[in-house]
């Protein structure tokens, strides 16, 4: 079995830097710093997106030019203020790579994506990382999941994650999906959770998790 992971909100707790980054962001445009609540509702579709929003959400221009770059600039910096793994996360992965290929498939940019991994120790659990910066897009749009089943063929795969946009590419890719329910971007999905037998609130809940999905039941 393949099982492919997010990152913000799944593997990683990410919200503090990513808000102090775009915080920091408004407010060299003159506009107030914006509180961890509001910017997690903003995260899970890319960098891109989450800039125009927090522009939006600043009443700034949403089409500001280099404010993408510069972004970037700032949350390279910010990277590891405060990020670290979720409780749990290193000892299910320990479990599931012998399942069969652990993979990344996230939103965020390769090159935070693969700085973050590093840092905290997850990247030799994964036999493939794909950013939301590759030729196969950002999920929703399951050509990065589809792209993961290559890493053992006519293998069956799971979607790992905390966001609308990991439930969406789970059910255009026709595979499984476990909602990480303890995950910041779960909030987005308000009173209509997704269509999903599989969710767990702590991350040492996967390997059970697992279990079912490969007995059928």
């Amino acid at each position: 079995m393949i099982i492919a992971f997010d990152l913000d909100g799944t593997l990683v707790d990410s919200a503090r830097d990513l808000t102090d980054a775009v915080s920091e962001l408004v407010q060299s445009y003159g506009a107030p710093a914006l509180a961890v609540a509001e910017v997690v509702t903003m995260v899970g579709e890319g960098a891109a997106v989450l800039v125009r929003k927090a522009l939006e959400r600043s009443a700034l221009d949403s089409a500001m030019p280099g404010a993408l770059d510069r972004f970037m600039q700032i949350y390279d910096r910010r990277l590891l203020d405060h990020t670290v793994a979720y409780p749990g996360v290193r000892e299910s992965l320990a479990l599931a790579v012998h399942r069969g290929p652990l993979a990344v498939l996230t939103n965020k940019p390769l090159g935070p994506t693969i700085g973050i991994l590093d840092a905290l120790g997850l990247s030799g659990f994964f036999s493939r990382v794909i950013g939301g910066d590759s030729e196969h897009g950002r999920k929703p749009d399951p050509a990065g999941l589809r792209a993961l089943m290559a890493l053992a063929p006519g293998e069956p795969i799971v979607m790992v994650g905390d966001s609308p946009a990991d439930a969406k590419t789970a059910e255009a890719a026709n595979c499984p999906f476990v909602l990480a329910r303890y995950g910041f971007g779960a909030a987005k999905f308000g009173r209509q959770p997704p269509m999903t037998p599989y969710v767990i609130d702590h991350a040492r809940e996967l390997s059970g998790v697992i279990d079912v999905i490969q007995r059928g039941d």
